[in-house]
């Protein structure tokens, strides 16, 4: 942001605003047009980053405001469309109201797949009851090999994963949180706040939310996806067109326009 501000010669509260006008218009968007959505295999996963210091680190008139944040994110395999997503922690409150939200975005009956995070079994249960087809895949991770003070830059070595059928019929093949985890790398590569071990994170837990919910509507709408040549919007069938940088804008015009006016 300050690189920004140096580079086009304006205050940096004034980069600071445009991304938080931006920021409500595309989360604003996103709630009333990613509806309605026809998938057939959705995966569940959820990214740790944190705001204004690590959780060991939070100072007591900021608990509540900073520390661990954790990113719920549903994905659709075949179109990869974001169709849901939520910020906040990694408890069953949180996990009832992402499932919950996911729910009333579907048309149709899914197979849906989440790692082995137990509070997924409630918040599935009670958002989708028995229409649907849900399977864990629970990983089974091992001690690192390697003991040098290195090793906390290193992944725990997974020794393999288990398929565990939840509820309905889903099918063995289809198990899998692998696209979801990819799109958690993508994350990470495509924004600045979710780069570990630098000073890039966000120092407020608004101005994240702000961020993530233009990155969505940039991954949905603009960014054309490797393997499927068009935007995963446009697979999902949620838009007829490729937007541009131009369209972000136009929203972010439209709904300062709504909210002035009402």
């Amino acid at each position: 942001m300050r690189s920004i501000s140096r580079v086009v010669g304006v205050s940096i509260n004034t980069v600071t605003k445009l991304l938080v006008d931006a920021g409500k218009a595309c989360a604003d968007y996103h709630d009333k047009h990613v509806r309605n959505v026809k998938a057939s295999r959705v995966q569940c996963d959820e990214i740790w980053s944190f705001c204004y210091s690590k959780q060991k680190n939070v100072p007591e008139n900021k608990i509540g405001e900073a520390g661990s944040v954790w990113t719920w994110t549903a994905l659709d395999s075949d179109s990869k469309l974001i169709i849901s997503w939520l910020v906040g922690g990694r408890d069953s409150d949180y996990a009832i109201e992402f499932m919950d939200d996911l729910r009333k975005r579907l048309e149709n009956r899914v197979q849906l797949t989440t790692d082995g995070h137990k509070a997924y079994l409630e918040a599935v249960e009670g958002a989708f009851g028995g229409d649907v087809d849900y399977a864990m895949l629970i990983k089974l991770y091992g001690e690192p090999t390697n003991k040098g003070p290195e090793r906390k830059y290193s992944p725990s070595i997974c020794n393999g994963a288990k398929k565990k059928d939840v509820v309905g019929n889903p099918e063995h093949d289809y198990i899998s949180t692998s696209h979801v985890e990819h799109h958690n790398l993508n994350m990470r590569m495509s924004m600045r706040r979710f780069t570990r071990l630098t000073n890039a994170f966000s120092k407020k837990l608004e101005n994240h939310c702000h961020a993530l919910a233009l990155y969505f509507i940039y991954y949905n709408f603009v960014r054309i996806h490797k393997s499927l040549k068009v935007s995963p919007a446009i697979a999902a069938g949620v838009s007829s067109r490729l937007w541009g940088m131009e369209d972000i804008v136009n929203i972010i015009d439209d709904y300062e326009i709504k909210r002035k006016s009402n």
